[in-house]
């Protein structure tokens, strides 16, 4: 998928690629939620986990590359978003990592590679530190392991764009979808406040970990991801130029490079 949206008018207008068909489908109900699941082709699992307030549409550029290279591809709607529901209790990355197991129970997934993205890499890696032999390696990009490793916040137009495109795909998906203002709020207190890794529990990491940067993330200081890069033994520190919080649908071929790059490395 070798095209550029930067600026995301794209995106904001039309949304990523669709998904292809999907092989299996369907949600699974685990702990106060009813949790949508896809998964595409056959070999080696990856799970890809949306961003906050995202859904699996946002992966679109990225499953059929996958597929291409001989994966198996699960994407998730994390609880309260897309077509997954959720309960009245406050948001836990610990509650979606414990979402992401049950469904790759239902598939009879023993173990996969998950490629989180801002909200999606926290809650994989925690599934890396606390589950390791359910998950291969974390391809963790744009996120933080604790509060101190974020920005102040700065709206942009690009941000907003994409903040316009989560505004029709939560109308579009929901099953409340009369509730986008208390949504944001309740994962922005989520975002702000969890996680909360020490050094001890990043020391505690043993999994394959790739800690993926942009050069122009609006979200994430860089010296954070050189923490995690020191703390998480044997971690990888890959760096994309050009590019923000937003590179898979910016510029997909580089970052669907970098990913595969990182799955072939990876013990299967």
């Amino acid at each position: 998928m070798d095209f550029r949206d930067d600026e995301l008018h794209r995106f904001e207008a039309e949304g990523a690629a669709s998904l292809p068909q999907a092989e299996t489908e369907g949600h699974v109900d685990h702990d106060g939620a009813r949790i949508w699941y896809a998964s595409h082709g056959s070999g080696a699992p990856v799970i890809l986990l949306h961003g906050g307030l995202g859904n699996s549409g946002n992966w679109g550029y990225q499953v059929p590359a996958l597929i291409d290279a001989g994966h198996q591809v699960i994407v998730i709607d994390s609880r309260g978003h897309g077509r997954s529901t959720r309960d009245e209790r406050p948001y836990a990355y610990e509650l979606m990592a414990s979402d992401v197991l049950a469904v790759m129970d239902r598939l009879k997934i023993k173990k996969a590679a998950i490629a989180g993205w801002s909200d999606g890499a926290c809650t994989g890696m925690i599934l890396g530190r606390t589950h390791p032999e359910r998950v291969s390696g974390v391809f963790f990009f744009a996120c933080n392991m604790d509060p101190s490793g974020t920005k102040e916040f700065v709206a942009t137009p690009v941000i907003e764009r994409c903040f316009s495109r989560h505004t029709k795909d939560y109308a579009a998906l929901s099953a409340t979808p009369d509730r986008f203002d208390a949504f944001v709020e309740a994962v922005g207190l989520m975002q702000r406040t969890e996680p909360n890794y020490t050094i001890a529990d990043l020391a505690d990491i043993h999994v394959p970990v790739a800690i993926v940067h942009s050069e122009h993330d609006e979200f994430i200081k860089r010296e954070h991801a050189d923490h995690l890069v020191r703390h998480i033994p044997g971690a990888e520190l890959i760096l994309l130029p050009g590019v923000s919080h937003f590179a898979p649908l910016q510029r997909p071929a580089q970052f669907n490079a970098s990913l595969l790059d990182f799955l072939a490395r990876i013990p299967a």
